[in-house]
């Protein structure tokens, strides 16, 4: 691709790019601002907490309000925008997959948390102030464990499962209809696919080909968990490397859309329109204004 973002692992935030931390937690109230660019992507997971404080955060182009007794959550791979974090009171947890997954027989442990990775939940929770105040029990827990000097990684790790089994409990309560364990793990693993193939302009069979089930399987697993088709997944992830495409290479909208092996520009024009509600030359000039490039 013609354009590239800084690729940050956990060391970078503590302003340490050499260590190779796999598990970090640190509050803002003390933190040193990482070096860091504005605009960038993570090797990693972040669970931001705010107890206190506004800020808004910006993930491939959706903007969010933090507000108190919010959660935030941040994948490997998505596009982050991080604005205003000194008014804040609160901190984040910072952790590989391998972290996570370390010494577990049930690997598919991380791909079964709907909040994670961000294929379809929302990433801004605001749990009730019950839920909140456990969650933030098991916050100090974990930070007094980093913070003690015979630290243990199997504790942390046992706390962080805790955590975010009680982050997963209060997106089930919140959510009108809930996905399946199975049907969550499987539509992820379509995403990953189509992270690989975007560019090939694939349909929908291909991918279930793939993943060993029927065109009309995977279309009711991605209703089920997105309430889209399994085609508009696919359209969806290539319209969102067309954006980036736009707003950070110097590509024409025709170069764009050949780039997205859509042959007729004119067609990728109105699919793009008919997404995003503007023409690709008028977001490329908004975006090219909002991010003063």
């Amino acid at each position: 691709m013609h354009y590239s973002f800084p690729l940050y692992s956990i060391g970078h935030f503590i302003n340490q790019p050499a260590s190779r931390t796999e598990f970090e937690i640190m509050r803002f109230e003390h933190m040193e601002e990482p070096d860091v660019e504005d605009l960038h992507r993570h090797t990693f997971y972040e669970i931001i907490w705010v107890d206190a404080g506004q800020s808004r955060q910006a993930i491939d182009y959706r903007d969010y309000q933090l507000s108190p007794e919010s959660l935030f959550f941040i994948s490997p791979g998505q596009l982050h925008y991080f604005e205003e974090w000194e008014p804040l009171c609160g901190g984040s947890i910072l952790f590989s997959e391998d972290f996570f997954l370390l010494n577990q027989q049930n690997k598919d442990k991380l791909f079964e948390l709907s909040f994670l990775d961000n294929f379809y939940a929302n990433p801004l929770l605001q749990p009730s102030q019950p839920d909140f105040r456990d969650i933030r029990h098991t916050i100090e827990l974990i930070d007094l464990e980093r913070r003690r000097p015979d630290y243990s990684q199997a504790v942390t790790q046992s706390l962080l499962h805790v955590l975010v089994a009680q982050i997963q409990r209060c997106v089930d309560t919140q959510q009108e209809t809930k996905a399946s364990r199975r049907s969550i793990i499987l539509y992820k693993q379509l995403k990953n696919l189509i992270d690989q193939h975007y560019t090939d302009n694939q349909a929908a069979s291909f991918y279930a080909s793939a993943l060993n089930v029927t065109p009309h399987h995977l279309n009711l697993i991605c209703r089920q968990v997105t309430g889209q088709t399994a085609s508009d997944v696919i359209r969806s992830r290539s319209l969102l490397e067309a954006k980036r495409l736009l707003t950070f290479s110097d590509l024409t909208v025709s170069e764009v859309a050949l780039q997205l092996n859509f042959l007729d520009p004119s067609y990728f024009a109105r699919v793009f329109r008919s997404q995003m509600g503007v023409s690709p030359a008028v977001f490329k000039q908004a975006m090219s204004e909002k991010y003063r490039l």
